[in-house]
């Protein structure tokens, strides 16, 4: 398996805005990523399926590497 640049990388992820008046498939991405609550923070692995699930989503929710 080659190496890419995100290996050992850490995504903070915090849910800032609420998923209530959104698409299911944008509520169904938050559950996903283990946010339940607003404000709440979580911390995943960097990878490019992170990537596309934060990228879906990038209005409800900050992002700190």
């Amino acid at each position: 398996m080659p190496k890419t640049d995100t290996d050992g990388k850490v995504v903070k992820v915090t849910l800032v805005r609420s998923p209530i008046g959104y698409t299911k498939s944008q509520k169904d991405t938050v559950k996903a990523l283990g946010l339940r609550r607003l404000h709440q923070t979580v911390e995943h692995k960097d990878s490019p399926a992170l990537r596309g699930m934060i990228r879906k989503i990038v209005h409800m929710v900050q992002v700190e590497e």
